[in-house]
């Protein structure tokens, strides 16, 4: 691995720490508050952080930019994904939830595929089939064990696949701070939406939970600028196997703060689902890599 991935991955593992304390954080939260509130909560410090952020490079949070179909298309996703995780984080296990998480990567190829028109082989086909296999043996539908609870981190998986994949097709003068500023407004609405709905009254957090709110914001918004910087520093094919470290540290904080213990069937499907994310990402570098040759250009190595 040269200079430059090596340092991408360290990034990446760094960040893959940091979004599964945030997960444990959300998880802890939840137990004390209702999860609406901590959804909202978290949307409203997430607003101030890249409001803040984005005030200080001059730009502005609303410009007619985010009345585009694709911004709101994003939106709307990053509002579903956000309740998909915290009520599967709520209500069932850390670990199972983060398993399933894991098919998120496999959901966009596979969206790619049936909404961009991206070629997908029949390896990376095998691939996302082996992936969602490995899912079902972490929910495990028709069995005693099967939570129905569960079924809210497959929600996640879909919602933000969609919202990865809108953004791919954003026009890029739409500034990303923009744009992770409107999407944790839109968690914020949909927060207040789901309270309502659901007969949720806010309770004032005591202020050892509004710590663990800040700790819960610290953790995403330093994992965020991590992943960031990693992905732009190293090559996709050698960042892939890191992405799936959030995973390892996710069941250690599951087994050390929430006493769980994972079952067979959960981690046989977690190994899957790793496995056919893992190729499905090296494979789909690969074969960016034989376009740029086909192209004249080599991509540099570090």
């Amino acid at each position: 691995m040269g200079g430059e991935n090596f340092r991408a991955a360290m990034l990446m593992l760094v960040s893959m720490v940091l979004f599964a304390a945030e997960d444990m954080f959300i998880k802890l939260l939840s137990a004390e508050l209702p999860f609406a509130e901590v959804l909202g909560i978290v949307g409203l410090l997430g607003l101030i952080c890249f409001w803040t952020a984005l005030r200080l490079q001059g730009g502005r949070l609303w410009t007619r930019d985010l009345l585009r179909p694709l911004v709101v298309l994003r939106n709307l996703s990053e509002a579903v994904g956000s309740i998909g995780i915290v009520v599967a984080l709520a209500l069932t296990e850390l670990s199972s939830t983060s398993a399933i998480m894991q098919a998120l990567p496999l959901a966009i190829v596979l969206g790619a595929a049936l909404f961009l028109g991206e070629p997908v082989g029949w390896r990376r086909w095998t691939a996302i089939a082996a992936g969602f296999v490995g899912v079902l043996l972490v929910l495990r539908p028709g069995l005693s064990s099967f939570e129905p609870a569960s079924l809210m981190a497959l929600v996640a998986v879909v919602g933000l696949a969609a919202r990865d994949i809108a953004t791919r097709r954003i026009p890029s003068q739409i500034h990303s701070l923009q744009l992770a500023a409107s999407a944790f407004f839109a968690i914020l609405v949909a927060s207040i939406a789901m309270g309502l709905v659901l007969g949720q009254e806010f309770v004032m957090p005591t202020p050892r939970q509004g710590l663990l709110f800040i700790a819960c914001m610290a953790v995403g918004v330093g994992g965020y600028a991590l992943l960031v910087t990693a992905t732009r520093l190293g090559e996709a094919s050698a960042l892939a196997p890191f992405r799936y470290a959030r995973l390892v540290f996710a069941l250690t904080l599951a087994v050390i703060v929430f006493g769980e213990r994972p079952d067979t069937l959960t981690l046989t499907g977690a190994a899957i689902i790793v496995a056919s994310g893992c190729y499905a990402m090296w494979r789909e570098a690969v074969l960016r890599r034989r376009q740029l040759r086909a192209a004249g250009f080599e991509p540099l190595r570090g």
